[in-house]
């Protein structure tokens, strides 16, 4: 398989944070979407992207709890942000959410896909799909989609579809996708993970001929409210506190730095020309060489994956920008 994941030599690293990527960019005029931008590095996202002159849109499930999130930029940046309901969760308020956008007749020059759920208990959400799929994935697609005549007006919007390095753990699961013959939530994490990371390849492929390039990014390890289905057991089992919940893996990095590479893909002129590559530590990923090592598995870069999981993901939402009218389910 002929791949485009060699880095690149961005200049920047690991412990690069997102204000430091944004130096000496000007986002003024700009519109971003960040979904989750309320929380962890979501929050620190539509913070950096605001200090740099963008207009961001935060959809939000819990848009009380957005607001009071955003209000702490203080102003002028809290102004530069908007708060709008949205449960990726509900294929409903998806389309909801973009209708009530595409009608105020913006276009969408950055479209950041960050929010997630991970390693929940056992969730079924809409017609029984498994909630992280669901959630990670699916309504993300369908969002994409329906906001497509802004997102493509212009001709050169960015989308950023932000996963983890546990797609590492397994492919797409073909045969059975919402985990109805028993529930693994790591499992279940790393399917909606390598996802993610399959959308944005196809995506691309897509898009760019109408000036739209996508991205799936690995912010690194961070402790956030992502992590709240792990008790504490489990994250010392994983190396990443002590039994007095202290912080103990060294790899470990701060929101301001894991909201990094999600910026770096949405904003940096290196990447010019580039598009459906997975980036890590604000540059873009080799391939792993084997199981379990650092870069970006082969399964999750395979064109025929990912046009097999767009398919599949077309039929389940009913959605799809780049099919015939009268399929899209519009």
């Amino acid at each position: 398989m002929t791949t485009l994941q060699r880095k690149i030599g961005s200049g920047y690293g690991e412990r690069s944070t997102a204000e430091d990527v944004l130096r000496g960019i000007d986002l003024t005029g700009k519109l971003a979407i960040v979904t989750g931008g309320y929380s962890g590095i979501g929050l620190e996202t539509t913070r950096a992207l605001a200090r740099a002159g963008a207009r961001v849109v935060v959809p939000a499930r819990r848009t009380s709890a957005a607001r009071e999130a955003v209000a702490v930029f203080g102003d002028p940046l809290a102004d530069r942000v908007e708060v709008d309901q949205l449960d990726l969760g509900d294929l409903d308020s998806v389309r909801d959410f973009a209708e009530r956008f595409l009608a105020s007749g913006r276009r969408v020059d950055l479209l950041i896909a960050n929010a997630g759920i991970a390693l929940c208990p056992e969730t079924r959400v809409g017609p029984g799909w498994e909630a992280q799929f669901a959630t990670n994935h699916l309504g993300h697609f369908a969002l994409v989609n329906r906001l497509w005549p802004a997102v493509a007006r212009d001709g050169a919007a960015r989308v950023v579809s932000v996963s983890s390095g546990a797609h590492g753990i397994t492919g797409i699961r073909w045969d059975d996708v919402h985990f109805t013959r028993g529930y693994d939530k790591w499992q279940a994490y790393g399917q909606a993970k390598t996802a993610n990371v399959l959308f944005a390849v196809h995506l691309d492929r897509l898009g760019r001929d109408a000036g739209v390039r996508a991205f799936a990014v690995h912010p690194g390890m961070i402790m956030t409210p992502l992590q709240r289905h792990l008790t504490r057991a489990e994250l010392v089992e994983i190396g990443w506190i002590d039994e007095h919940g202290r912080a103990v893996e060294p790899a470990l990095k701060t929101p301001e730095q894991g909201a990094a590479t999600q910026v770096w893909a949405a904003t940096s002129p290196r990447l010019a020309g580039l598009g459906g590559v997975y980036c890590q530590d604000c540059d873009v990923a080799e391939l792993a060489a084997g199981a379990g090592k650092p870069g970006v598995a082969r399964h999750a870069v395979d064109p025929d994956e990912a046009a097999r999981l767009w398919t599949l993901s077309a039929e389940l939402t009913g959605v799809d920008a780049f099919a015939p009218a009268r399929a899209r389910g519009v």
